[in-house]
């Protein structure tokens, strides 16, 4: 099995997974259940998307689905904003800082997984 705990990204994904389950307790009850809930289920899904990609020989369909899954977590974070489920800005725009570098670094190692094949396959 491969190993992932060296990855930037899976670095990135891990701690926005745990900070996600340290600023879903100060949300209210209905936005606990609800979009908190739906916040840490998806924050957990991109740290697995990223674990299956890095043990696979074709990461491309994986990587594919991890973008679709930022996106996600993208929306779900700007409707916490919108609900006022975040107790100050600060907690949102934490947020917003994992996410956009976990994307950016998604978008990094998929343009380098294609540039690669393009490469084995002129």
């Amino acid at each position: 099995m491969a190993q992932y705990e060296h990855l930037p990204i899976y670095r990135e994904a891990f701690k926005f997974l745990i900070y996600c389950e340290n600023i879903v307790e100060h949300f209210s009850r209905y936005n606990k259940y609800t979009h908190g809930s739906d916040l840490r289920d998806t924050a957990r899904a991109v740290v697995k998307l990223i674990i299956r990609a890095n043990n696979l020989i074709e990461k491309e369909p994986v990587l594919e689905e991890l973008r679709v899954t930022i996106e996600e977590m993208k929306l779900i974070v700007r409707i916490c904003k919108e609900v006022k489920a975040f107790h100050n800005f600060n907690s949102f725009e934490t947020a917003v800082n994992h996410v956009t570098e976990i994307s950016r670094q998604a978008e990094g190692w998929l343009k380098g997984v294609r540039k690669k094949r393009q490469g084995l396959n002129p």
